[in-house]
């Protein structure tokens, strides 16, 4: 299972649904319209487009459903914003915790981080994430520059309305494992 948070408009979750066809995608959003037309498009028939293995969930990132704890071998967060990249950046312990607690031992959390001067936000100080995210049980796997191909493949609708990727707006690629036993 895989877990898209802070997924927006749901493209990244149709992508990876078409592309995974044996994988369930959970995308997570606390705001319902902005999934609405993705969800509709995964509830069709699949003679029509739909994707069983594509789901959605109204949920903020401070109250994940307790169902899911534990399930995801993967969690994306691409581009985040509002009060999920103001935990991440700053650290939320509660935030941080909240993320991990979906991930499956040695499951993956990928985050996908564009940010400059002019949005107001800290630098991003990948050493500083790196000792507050293993306080969650995350530990620093990778971290890098995501390429322009990278970003095209993930799909998301607000990385190219950002022009993340571009040499005014470099996206950071970093990776975290759940500490634990190998995967179930």
């Amino acid at each position: 299972m895989a877990i898209d948070l802070g997924t927006g408009d749901g493209g990244v979750v149709l992508r990876r649904a078409r592309r995974e066809p044996g994988t369930l995608v959970i995308g997570i959003d606390p705001v319902a319209a902005a999934m609405a037309e993705a969800s509709s498009r995964a509830a069709r028939p699949a003679h029509k487009g739909g994707l069983a293995n594509a789901l959605f969930v109204v949920a903020a990132v401070e109250s994940l459903p307790g169902e899911l704890a534990g399930l995801a071998n993967e969690v994306t967060v691409v581009m985040p914003w509002g009060s999920l990249l103001a935990g991440i950046l700053g650290g939320d312990r509660d935030i941080l915790a909240s993320i991990a607690s979906l991930l499956r031992p040695s499951g993956r959390l990928v985050i996908l981080l564009s940010i400059v001067e002019r949005d107001g936000h800290p630098v991003i100080d990948p050493a500083g994430l790196d000792r507050t995210f293993a306080t969650a049980g995350l530990r620093a796997t990778s971290h890098g520059q995501a390429t322009a191909a990278e970003l095209r493949a993930v799909g998301s609708t607000w990385a190219k309305r950002l022009g993340a990727g571009s040499t005014d707006r470099p996206t950071l690629r970093l990776v975290y494992e759940r500490a634990g036993a190998a995967s179930r």
